[in-house]
């Protein structure tokens, strides 16, 4: 089997934590299966790649640009993978990408007939973006929220764990009732909720191939990717004489992003900080939008003396003004923990051009 599936879904929908489980829990029980990072920055090891490293997952980046647009290069790591003995290989699009069905599924159908089978085009969503599309109150980027579900064969209702299962329920009947050309399991990827049934759903089934009108490249797509800047800055950090709590550090800096941002009137859907110490120790906080409570996703097993650190941003926000947010924080906090710190990189780009 070469079987191939697109993870699509909304910043903070959890594809990068599902993308390793599943490729975890499909590996021990159906056959070896492999993850792609799909990451918009300049170079290698950006943060998901290398968040899935450092988790043990059989993984790999494709970075620079959308996978989209990527076919040729695409198929190569695809069938680099297969070669490798994968049965299932999994790649994610950035989180307020659309078009991917055709882009990426009809793009390889048409210049590589026959050679891959397509699973089910899936999107996650989570129960918090999924009450602002039911709502209306999606803002700018309702076109997307709505359009990626438009694009399903497979919808993953996320982070179930979260909710009763009263509320899982109501979600998955409205999604439903929405998007009736999908099927919706209801998941939680942290907790490994439902991945065997996932796993046999992309084992088993296969795109629809449907080409759904989506106003691609219309006015709601370019007033939503107008809003939108990436932001991404790796750097080292070392305390002189001691030693400090990494988690904290990193839930600091989020801590103050978030303030800076609410008191600005801006927004950032996802913002990703992830360190790691010389010995392999890691810990993850992800700040999910200004209003929502800041996420302690892996904190360290011990305290840290120097890490290496990556942060990086899909932000509503100017890319000049989110670089000055970023770098007040990562200034101010490294000053209360009494940190040196070096900038290998930052670099930061509007998404409407």
């Amino acid at each position: 089997m070469r079987k191939f599936c697109v993870f699509s879904g909304f910043l903070g929908s959890g594809k990068t934590t599902t993308m390793m489980a599943l490729t975890n829990h499909y590996s021990e029980h159906h056959g070896k299966a492999a993850m792609i990072s799909n990451d918009l920055g300049h170079g290698v090891n950006l943060a998901d790649h290398r968040l899935a490293v450092l988790a043990g997952c059989n993984a790999s980046e494709m970075t620079e640009t959308c996978i989209c647009y990527q076919n040729e290069n695409l198929a190569q790591r695809l069938d680099y993978c297969y070669e490798e003995g994968c049965d299932l290989v999994i790649s994610d699009i950035p989180g307020f990408g659309v078009g991917a069905l055709e882009h990426v599924y009809h793009g390889l159908n048409e210049k590589f007939p026959g050679r891959y089978e397509l699973a089910p085009f899936t999107v996650l969503i989570e129960p918090d973006i999924l009450a602002l599309l039911r709502d209306g109150k999606g803002g700018d980027m309702q076109y997307i929220l709505h359009t990626q579900l438009v694009e399903a064969d497979l919808i993953l209702l996320n982070k179930c764990d979260t909710i009763s299962e009263e509320q899982i329920d109501a979600d998955r009947r409205w999604l439903l009732e929405q998007y009736p050309q999908a099927e919706v399991l209801a998941i939680s990827a942290l907790e490994g909720t439902g991945l065997e049934e996932l796993s046999l759903a992309l084992k088993k089934g296969n795109a629809s191939m449907r080409r759904p009108e989506i106003g691609y490249g219309g006015g709601e797509f370019m007033n939503s990717m107008g809003r939108i800047c990436e932001y991404y800055l790796q750097y080292h950090a070392v305390v002189c004489c001691n030693t400090f709590d990494g988690t904290a550090y990193l839930m600091d800096i989020a801590q103050m992003v978030q303030e800076k941002l609410q008191s600005a009137g801006e927004d950032v859907p996802h913002l990703k900080l992830l360190a790691w110490e010389p010995e392999g120790d890691y810990g993850k906080v992800d700040l999910v939008g200004k209003n929502r409570e800041i996420v302690k996703t892996r904190a360290f097993q011990r305290e840290c003396t120097d890490i290496a650190v990556i942060l990086n941003a899909s932000a509503l926000c100017s890319g000049d003004r989110f670089a000055e947010v970023m770098q007040e924080a990562v200034e101010t906090v490294s000053g209360r923990y009494q940190l040196d710190y070096h900038v290998f990189k930052e670099e930061h780009f509007g998404m409407g051009g």
